[in-house]
């Protein structure tokens, strides 16, 4: 048994759900840019392991970058001030860009990264999120791939952590709320 499941309250989804939804969105992206090659942007660390799954399940050529941001530190909320930790390095300008990301709360930090790329001048942008909190949301935001849909709970694994523990776990869980209050 992994030790770092006595630190969940629950499973939130197993590792069959998440391939499952992965997969579909993948089959998505590959239909509607069939003709095309998108730039896959994934959100550093969090999004690395969606991406690594995601883009594997993409059945038409991509081209991948990474965009590395803070802002929630060691917190378990985001703080609201974006900071760029690594830029991409692909010229996004005229191209197809799909970013993907791993979860959105408040949803600031994803205005950030689309009103910083939109300034690369892409021919078009969308969002791809595995997990959404609809009830943490402090301004209106839309995506064009959703995973998930969640509650406001504390949630680890497939590339979430908290102070950079339980990334790899394979499902995602419900983070004891003694360990982080």
């Amino acid at each position: 048994m992994n030790s770092m499941n006595c630190d969940l309250s629950a499973v939130l989804l197993d590792e069959y759900r998440i391939q499952t939804r992965v997969r579909e969105i993948g089959m998505q992206i590959a239909s509607e840019y069939k003709d095309k090659v998108p730039v896959i942007i994934g959100i550093l660390k969090g999004g690395a392991i969606f991406m690594a799954d995601l883009v594997r399940s993409i059945t038409i050529p991509v081209e991948l970058d990474f965009l590395a941001i803070s802002s929630y530190g060691n917190a378990t909320s985001s703080s609201g001030v974006v900071k760029i930790r690594k830029d991409i390095d692909a010229d996004i300008s005229g191209r197809d860009v799909i970013i993907v990301e791993d979860i959105v709360d408040s949803g600031l930090s994803l205005q950030y990264i689309r009103d910083y790329l939109l300034k690369h001048s892409p021919a078009s942008l969308k969002t791809c999120v595995l997990l959404d909190k609809p009830n943490a949301h402090k301004m209106e935001v839309s995506f064009d791939y959703v995973g998930f849909e969640i509650g406001n709970e504390f949630v680890v694994g497939y590339g979430l952590d908290y102070d950079e523990r339980y990334r790899n776990l394979p499902y995602i869980g419900i983070l004891k709320e003694e360990l982080y209050s």
